[in-house]
């Protein structure tokens, strides 16, 4: 079955990627809407706001019983009547009953993702009700017979000239594909459907309990028209967008138009609160609260936090795997990351395992959640309930269990793949071909070699006698910069010695327990945590410094986590977090020296690649720019800079290289439209990618670590290569 489940998901993966029309109209929106919503958030205070909203948001979850009972009371007080739907089954059962018993015939619906989530219209359909979505995007996507690719825009992946043969069908001639035609066609077309139906849908974005009404932020009129013209108005709500005041509610109303599409306001905001008077007859108004699932998200201890969400789609705006396979892809009924939890809760895991897989754990979802959820952190979480119940596959397992926890079978086993390499590597550093299976993997890139001798052989062979060093601190490699790119470790070195810094290297190291993470082998995680916090405290550093985001934020957040429940290693751990840092941080923030190398450099054109981990996870994007620019380079910065260049450890290799690839693609684009000699990162694995990629199409752009770029300023030249 799950082999049966992957292949299907890998097929729907190259049908999506056969479709660069997908692509560019994914981008299109993807590459604006960043400095749309840059704009609209200017002069306001983001990460105050979704502060804010995170914490009303989780006392409306630790106290979801008593919101639910006041906003009942307060509905019904008012004249509605409120229904509690434990599952999707039963939400549908009490629409299509009602419908059934008032005769109604037409039901006109305005977007509800919950109404998509529950599949209301086949529920309606089976009762004899014809359901008609009002929403322009939603009608679209009705005539298509397909589902919504995004919770705000569900039609963004198609184009005008899709759009016109589809309402051309409806209206038996052709239709022109310019905008305001077929808007005006689509008003034509369901202005009578107001008029002529019994009942109207919604959802709603808020209910607020202490007035026991709701609101509905929408572009478009149709919410409510659907709400107001049809004697039976029903609101389909999950419980999730409870919130206790109208103050509450207008934080909500401020931010969610100006995460969600750039806009300063949505069109519409529309209260209602009870039943209104409709002509001769008494409106009725029906409001479904759903839960389908909800309770026991909000009861999860790793995953309770996604309760949070406002249903913006912003996590989906920002994601290069959205942008780069879609919706139809990259999501089950709700898309992006939210998308992957809310499916495994609504929907049940094993409709959640491939998409939970997809992720390429960039954090830019994370970046701008208005909810201040740690998406990344839950799907790591969901990954590794996977990992358990299905396994992560017999080679990764080997490898995790067998392999990695032993250090130095590990680390044997590298060294002796230095020397097994030479056969593709023809005594270079790198690698331009891989032969039979392997050769995809060199189809678009270069892969850097083994290196012949690890940093642990050659670190504090040449470092200087420093009479009393300002600080002491320990490197923490990882298996990059340990076994690749050795030469990275000894510009550190270099570079801090030269700053009157004392470096060691704990020769216990290991690999930080990433790559098992996100594998969904936790145990191993837990287990590397433990080694490396005990390796890299052994000589009571006065910090430990790295050159390897991943391993940043697995020394500093991870190892917290993985070991937080046991007393003997929380401490140490907490510790070892409070001392770790990226070597530009340490540079820049602790020791002060970024004048250090001011003026070595002669005006070399410089651009800098923004790694995930590094800038969404440590907070370190400021401090790399700092020293090139103090270091004479004239700093060029290129488009969608902390853009993820498409590595993700495995999944450039293994999980999703096509996918991968692609990414990749948007970066060198990127990196070349700049007009820079040289990329700088701070990052092994972005290295990997893009010094990979610009080698394989004979670029004379250089890619080099900010650390290498100020080494080799210090020695009085810079080799890009």
């Amino acid at each position: 079955m799950k082999k049966e489940r992957n292949q299907a998901y890998k097929k729907r993966i190259t049908q999506a990627l056969a479709t660069p029309r997908l692509q560019e109209a994914l981008h299109k929106f993807g590459d604006a809407y960043p400095l749309a919503r840059e704009a609209a958030f200017e002069g306001l205070d983001f990460e105050a706001l979704r502060q804010e909203i995170g914490h009303m948001k989780d006392g409306v979850r630790e106290n979801i019983d008593r919101y639910l009972q006041q906003f009942i009371e307060n509905a019904e007080g008012a004249g509605a009547k409120v229904y509690v739907a434990k599952t999707a089954e039963d939400a549908n059962d009490y629409i299509a009953k009602l419908a059934v018993e008032r005769g109604v015939k037409l039901a006109v619906k305005s977007k509800s993702m919950a109404s998509e989530e529950t599949h209301l219209n086949k529920a309606l359909e089976k009762a004899g009700v014809k359901a008609l979505e009002t929403d322009l995007g939603e009608w679209i996507i009705q005539l298509a017979g397909q589902r919504p690719s995004h919770m705000v825009m569900p039609a963004i992946h198609m184009f005008k000239e899709e759009v016109a043969e589809l309402f051309g069908r409806v209206t038996g001639q052709e239709e022109s594909p310019e905008i305001e035609h077929l808007v005006q066609v689509a008003r034509e077309q369901l202005r009578q459907g107001y008029v002529d139906a019994d009942m109207g849908i919604t959802g709603a974005n808020i209910a607020v309990a202490e007035t026991g009404g709701i609101a509905l932020v929408t572009n478009e009129g149709n919410a409510r028209l659907a709400s107001t013209l049809p004697k039976i108005h029903v609101a389909l709500v999950g419980i999730e967008k409870l919130v206790p005041t109208l103050e509450d509610a207008a934080k909500v109303v401020q931010i969610l138009p100006k995460n969600a599409t750039g806009q300063l306001m949505t069109s519409y905001v529309t209260w209602i609160r009870g039943a209104v008077p409709c002509g001769d007859e008494d409106k009725e108004l029906h409001i479904v609260l759903l839960d389908n699932g909800r309770s026991a998200l909000a009861q999860s201890p790793h995953c309770k936090d996604a309760m949070r969400c406002i249903r913006c789609g912003a996590c989906a705006n920002v994601c290069p795997v959205y942008q780069t396979v879609g919706g139809h892809v990259f999501g089950h009924i709700y898309i992006g990351a939210i998308g992957i939890i809310l499916t495994a809760f609504f929907d049940g895991l094993d409709k959640a395992a491939e998409i939970v897989r997809a992720c390429i754990g960039c954090r830019a979802c994370v970046a701008v959640c208005p909810g201040n959820i740690d998406l990344e952190g839950i799907i790591l979480h969901l990954r590794g309930v996977i990992g358990e119940e299905e396994g992560i596959g017999l080679g990764k397992s080997i490898v995790f269990k067998k392999v990695m926890r032993n250090r130095r079978l590990f680390h044997g086993l590298l060294r002796a793949g230095a020397l097994l390499q030479k056969p593709v590597t023809r005594g270079e550093r790198t690698i331009r071909h891989l032969p039979l299976y392997f050769s995809s993997l060199t189809e678009w890139r270069t892969l850097p070699t083994i290196a012949e001798k690890p940093l642990r052989d050659l670190i504090g062979k040449h470092s200087k006698k420093l009479h009393k060093p300002r600080y002491k601190v320990a490197f923490f490699g990882g298996c990059a910069n340990d076994f690749i790119y050795p030469e990275t470790g000894l510009s550190l070195e270099k570079v801090l010695n030269h700053l009157n810094v004392e470096v060691s290297y704990p020769e216990k190291q290991s690999c930080c327990g990433i790559p098992a993470l996100y594998s969904g082998d936790r145990e191993t995680a837990v287990e590397l945590a433990r080694q490396n916090v005990e390796a890299m405290l052994e000589g009571s550093p006065d910090y430990v410094v790295t050159t390897c985001p991943t391993c940043t934020m697995a020394l500093s957040r991870d190892f917290v986590e993985n070991l937080q429940d046991n007393p003997d290693w929380a401490e140490k751990a907490e510790h070892l977090s409070s001392i770790t840092m990226d070597v530009s941080a340490f540079i820049v923030n602790v020791l002060g020296e970024q004048k250090a190398f001011e003026g070595l450099a002669g005006g070399q054109k410089v651009t800098y690649h923004d790694s995930c981990h590094l800038k969404r996870g440590a907070g370190v994007w400021k401090e790399p720019r700092e020293l090139i620019a103090t270091a004479g380079c004239e700093l060029k910065e290129m488009n969608h800079s902390d853009r993820c260049c498409g590595f993700g450890g495995s999944y450039s290799f293994t999980s999703h290289p096509d996918i991968s690839r692609r990414i990749t693609g948007d970066k060198l684009a990127d990196i070349q439209a700049s007009g820079a000699d040289l990329v700088a990162m701070d990052c092994p694995g972005c290295l990997i990618m893009i010094r990979g990629a610009l080698e394989k199409v004979d670029s004379d752009i250089g890619a080099i670590h900010t650390i290498d770029l100020m080494a080799e300023l210090l020695e009085g030249g810079v080799n890009p290569a």
